[in-house]
């Protein structure tokens, strides 16, 4: 249930002013004629006017309608009772945008309560159509359709300011990301470059001339190439905004074919309904499996692997396993790869699990909840 901007839910308030409404109309009758002049038919036309009021909100237009003809009715009755109902109907229906709907209900009804109290033969008829009442009515009218308009106009306004702060705080997080991506580009990237080729330049000549290549040197020579590709990792993360090309369940054959290339078989398994995965949800799982292949064919002598892919009704399920050589019982590395795919299933509400097989090799699963594509 929606809440009003006080905090009290919708629904309490439309029930409150229902009931005050009918309260005030049966009240009103009750004191003009008499509850035995207005009769049993007179005293449930007023009540259904005002509690109709309850679904003013979802339904503005059959209560518009609803309110309208009650008014109408009873006025033919000779209950000679103000059309508040209707009016507080007039305001929720322009509030929710019919306002030329609620502009031809209105002539209607204006035009109806005058006949009405004519055919009742109520001792004012005679007066019915020079009334100064008829002036309030309209003016009444005119009022409760010009506040539905205004408060209208006002959450337009409101929503769009809201729509307008989230654009302007997601573009600056993405000119952010890209001007990091671009600091980490032209810097870092450029001396890990320098080490890990005057790393491979100090080997190579070492190996041409006999020489023994000390481990430090072979350390350095490793850890720049690590380095090198755990960066260009975190560059296309960085870069990887609405510009880029979108990446999902369709492209994850690729990332089989190029796993394959590495020297793996790896078999893909994907089952459910996909459409109801939204862009976002679409590229986690792409993410997730990419990452998982990636850290088999860095860290793992695996021979297999498969990924598994179950999107059900409530979540998507990712599974990635291997045959590769993880030891039982010891926790995996968290490396920037890891900690990224954690970071990512974590924001979008769901549960990663990484670790060693007690079968031997190592799992990655994945659980995200779907929430549908608009």
């Amino acid at each position: 249930m929606s809440a009003d901007r006080t905090g009290i839910p919708a629904g309490v308030v439309d029930a409150v002013i229902a009931v005050g409404v009918a309260t005030t109309l049966l009240v009103t009758a009750g004191y003009g004629r008499g509850y035995a002049d207005v009769g049993p038919l007179g005293i449930a036309l007023l009540s259904v006017s005002g509690l109709a009021l309850v679904f003013r909100r979802r339904a503005p237009i059959p209560v518009l309608i609803a309110t309208g003809l009650s008014a109408v009715a009873y006025q033919g009755m000779g209950v000679d009772v103000p059309a508040v109902a209707y009016l507080f109907a007039v305001y929720a229906a322009v509030r929710a945008g019919h306002r030329t709907t609620t502009i031809v209900a209105s002539l209607i009804v204006l035009a109806s309560l005058p006949l009405a109290a004519f055919v009742s033969g109520s001792p004012d008829t005679s007066e019915a159509f020079a009334q100064a009442r008829d002036a309030l009515e309209i003016a009444w009218l005119i009022a409760a359709g010009a506040a539905g308009e205004a408060l209208r106009q006002a959450e337009q306004r409101a929503d769009e300011a809201e729509r307008t702060r989230e654009e302007t705080a997601r573009r600056r997080a993405d000119e952010e990301r890209l001007h990091i991506a671009r600091e980490l580009h032209d810097s870092l990237t450029h001396q890990i470059s320098i080490i890990k080729v005057q790393a491979e330049v100090a080997v190579h000549v070492a190996n041409k001339r006999g020489e023994p290549v000390s481990d430090a040197l072979l350390a350095i020579q490793t850890a720049s190439r690590e380095a090198t590709r755990e960066l260009r990792s975190t560059l296309e993360v960085l870069r990887d905004d609405d510009t880029t090309p979108p990446r999902g369940l369709d492209h994850i054959p690729e990332l089989i074919e190029q796993a394959r290339a590495m020297g793996f078989a790896t078999a893909l398994t994907i089952e459910g309904d996909r459409s109801r995965l939204s862009a976002t949800m679409d590229r986690a799982v792409y993410r997730i499996v990419q990452e998982s292949l990636t850290n088999i064919a860095r860290h793992s002598a695996a021979e297999t692997a498969s990924v598994r892919i179950d999107c059900g009704p409530d979540a998507v399920a990712v599974c990635v396993d291997d045959d590769g050589v993880a030891a039982v019982g010891s926790p995996p590395v968290p490396g920037t790869g890891l900690i990224g795919m954690r970071e990512r299933v974590t924001a979008l509400g769901g549960r990663l699990l990484a670790e060693p097989r007690a079968g031997g090799g190592f799992t990655v699963k994945a659980e995200l909840p779907v929430r549908e594509a608009a």
